[in-house]
């Protein structure tokens, strides 16, 4: 079993990504008398989830290249960080001052 500590640094990512995440059911986890804990095997398979089909690889071909590793991570940020609904969060095209008036 994985700790946050040892996950964050196999996927270079902050811990407190991992806490939100496993608070709320985005990554395989478990939780143990408190604790968040991780098992690597469900977590690679985690990230396979996010490889589109390919013809270049068979299927349970080994990643051995580091630049899969970082598309991979990348996509599950993507579904992690990405509304189910389908929503985003835009911005208003006014600026501040526009909002409370020009003083």
């Amino acid at each position: 079993m994985l700790t946050v500590k040892e996950l964050s640094a196999w996927l270079n990512i902050k811990e407190s990504t991992l806490y939100l995440w496993a608070s709320k059911n985005k990554i395989p986890c478990r939780r143990i008398h408190g604790l968040v804990r991780f098992e690597p095997e469900a977590i690679q398979a985690w990230l396979n989830g996010f490889t589109p089909p390919s013809s270049e690889k068979p299927p349970g071909a080994p990643r051995q290249n580091a630049e899969d590793v970082d598309h991979l991570i990348a996509a599950a940020k993507h579904a992690a960080y990405t509304s189910r609904h389908g929503e985003t969060i835009t911005p208003s095209p006014r600026t501040k001052e526009e909002q409370h008036g020009a003083r």
